[in-house]
């Protein structure tokens, strides 16, 4: 039995691959997509700014759909994951709609000797640090990835609030803020996150909590200085039971429930040399 956390959570990923490529629930909009469409949601979508012409490194990229999307916008762009299944079916995914886009397999943590050059912009959303057992380390990759003057975008569930559990009925406190790296958060849950039923066989993951003080001091002692934080009662996953989606697809808390922090994205930039 395996008890390396990366090796758990790659077994429960690329078993997810095929389960989302499916999209029987439409969580991911993948017909829409292969219309045309794009899969970058409300938040995201209003922050980045234009890519056009940009280099981008798409870290955890899953099988591609955000990587493909800003591809659509005019980046020059290359994603990265761990799971082989995930980079199989972004590539056959770049193919099928004729998007240019390099999609690399390897850990977040060998990205600047898996990917050639530097770039414009690095960008992670949703789903993707809590993977990861040292945040420092992560910065330091993002800060090594990006060229002087070219940015991080951080789009993340907010860490108060990933603290809660829905327990009977109620949002509580169950995690701690911050988990050590070498006691991770093992879980095992039965299905994927997208509402399809279908049984996982490796169901066990790891997870870590990170503050998000410890977020951006890993990025400034990466040399890079933070643009702007912003934070966003919304989510794109229903976290807890009680939210509802809204026409922008996002999800939120019941009007009498009071308003939490769900969600924070950020910007930071590496200085341009002198």
């Amino acid at each position: 039995m395996a008890t390396d956390p990366f090796t758990i959570n790659r077994r429960c990923w690329d078993e997810r691959v095929g389960i989302h490529r499916r999209d029987a629930t439409g969580f991911y909009r993948v017909e829409a997509f292969l219309k045309g469409g794009d899969t970058l949601n409300a938040i995201e979508a209003s922050e980045i700014g234009d890519v056009r012409g940009l280099r981008v490194a798409h870290l955890q990229c899953h099988f591609g759909l955000d990587t493909l999307s800003l591809a659509r916008r005019g980046a020059e762009v290359t994603g990265l994951d761990f799971s082989s299944e995930a980079i199989a079916e972004a590539r056959r995914l770049a193919a099928v709609t004729g998007l240019d886009a390099a999609f690399v397999e390897a850990n977040v943590y060998d990205a600047r000797a898996a990917l050639e050059g530097d770039f414009d912009l690095v960008y992670v959303t949703w789903g993707a640090i809590n993977w990861l057992p040292d945040i420092a380390r992560w910065g330091s990759i993002v800060g090594s990835l990006l060229a002087p003057g070219g940015h991080l975008y951080l789009l993340e569930g907010h860490p108060s609030t990933l603290c809660l559990e829905w327990v009977e009925g109620r949002i509580v406190p169950v995690y701690p803020w911050r988990t050590p790296r070498d006691a991770p958060i093992a879980s095992c849950t039965p299905t994927t996150y997208n509402g399809d039923p279908t049984p996982l066989v490796n169901a066990e993951t790891r997870e870590w909590m990170h503050p998000l003080g410890d977020i951006i001091g890993a990025l400034r002692d990466a040399g890079l200085a933070l643009d702007w934080l912003h934070e966003h009662a919304a989510l794109v996953w229903p976290l807890f039971p009680n939210m509802t989606k809204g026409a922008d697809g996002l999800y939120r808390l019941p009007a009498d429930q009071p308003e939490l922090a769900l969600s924070f994205s950020l910007q930071a930039g590496k200085p341009k040399t002198t």
